[in-house]
C-alpha cells in the first residue's frame, strides 16, 4: 500500500535541523516527507497531509489589520522548474549560506523576525488543506499561523507571563502543560499532563473561530489548540520533532500520518 505523503514547510535559510527531525518523525510514523519552502513552492496536489513548521513570527498585520490575510491568500503558489543554473546555484548555497550565517552572527545587530514570503506560502497551503479536508499539524509558529488563519490573535511577546519565574528556553522537556480532558490532543498523547520543550516567544491570545484551547501552562500560556470542526487540525506550541525519544510525542506524528493514510482509502 502506498504511504501517505506529508508536506513539511520551512524557511529558505536555516531550518535544516527542524526539517531533518520532522522528516524523520514522519518516516518513523510511516509517511513520506515532502519539503516545501518559499524558494521551492508547490501546491498540496498529490499530498495527503501538512505540517507547518516553526520559525519566524507570523506577520502581526495578519491578525491586527482587517482583511490583510486575504492579501496572502490571493497570491498563488507556482511550481518553479529547476534550470541548470538553478541546480548550480543550489550547489553553491552549501558554501554560501554557512558563510553568510557566520557573517550575520558577527555583524548583525537586529534580527529580522518576519518572513512575508513564508507567510504567503503557508497561509495558501493551509487554505488548500482546509478545503481538501487534509490533516494539519502546526508546530510552534505553525500553531500560531493556524490560529490566525481562523481569525484568532497572538501575544507578540509572552515574557510578561514569566515575571515570577523565568521562561525556560530548551529543546529538552522543561515545561509542564495541562491537557484538556477529552480533547483530541489528550487522547493522542494520553494523560492529563505532558512535559514539553520551549523555543518560542509568542503564543495564542484569542482563539480563532471554532478553535479550542486544549493545552496550557500553569500561567495560562496556550500550548495547544485544535479545530472543533475539522477532523484533524492540531497546533502545538512546542517542538515534538525534537523529542523523538519520547513515545508520547511520537504519537502526534503517528496520528497525523494515520489520518493522512485514511484519506487515501
Amino acid at each position: 500500500m502506498k504511504k501517505p505523503r506529508i508536506a513539511i514547510t520551512g524557511p529558505d535559510q536555516g531550518g535544516g535541523a527542524a526539517w531533518f527531525f520532522a522528516a524523520l518523525s514522519v518516516r518513523m510514523a510511516g509517511g513520506v516527507p515532502v519539503r516545501i519552502r518559499p524558494g521551492r513552492p508547490r501546491s498540496l496536489d498529490g499530498l495527503q497531509g501538512l505540517i507547518i513548521g516553526g520559525g519566524a513570527d507570523v506577520d502581526p498585520k495578519a491578525y491586527t489589520e482587517e482583511g490583510f490575510i486575504n492579501d496572502y491568500l490571493k497570491q498563488t503558489i507556482e511550481n518553479k522548474r529547476r534550470t541548470f543554473w538553478n541546480r548550480i546555484s543550489s550547489f553553491f548555497r552549501w558554501i554560501y549560506y554557512p558563510l553568510v550565517f557566520v557573517i550575520r552572527k558577527l555583524f548583525s545587530r537586529k534580527k529580522n523576525l518576519l518572513d512575508p514570503g513564508r507567510d504567503s506560502l503557508e497561509f495558501n497551503l493551509l487554505d488548500q488543506a482546509v478545503k481538501k479536508g487534509l490533516p494539519v499539524l502546526g508546530i510552534c509558529r505553525g500553531a500560531q499561523l493556524i490560529n490566525v488563519y481562523f481569525q484568532g490573535t497572538l501575544y507578540q511577546d509572552i515574557h510578561p507571563f514569566y515575571q515570577e519565574e523565568p521562561n525556560p528556553v530548551s529543546i529538552y522537556p522543561v515545561k509542564k502543560v495541562n491537557l484538556k480532558p477529552g480533547s483530541k490532543l489528550a487522547r493522542i498523547v494520553g494523560g492529563k499532563e505532558l512535559w514539553v520543550n520551549a523555543l518560542h516567544n509568542q503564543a495564542v491570545k484569542v482563539p480563532g473561530n471554532d478553535i479550542d484551547i486544549v493545552a496550557v501552562e500553569d500561567n495560562e500560556v496556550v500550548q495547544g489548540i485544535e479545530s472543533l470542526v475539522y477532523p484533524f487540525i492540531v497546533g502545538v506550541q512546542w517542538h515534538p520533532e525534537y523529542l523523538l525519544q519520547k513515545a508520547r510525542h511520537r504519537r502526534i506524528f503517528r496520528e497525523l500520518v494515520k489520518e493522512a493514510g485514511a484519506g487515501m482509502q
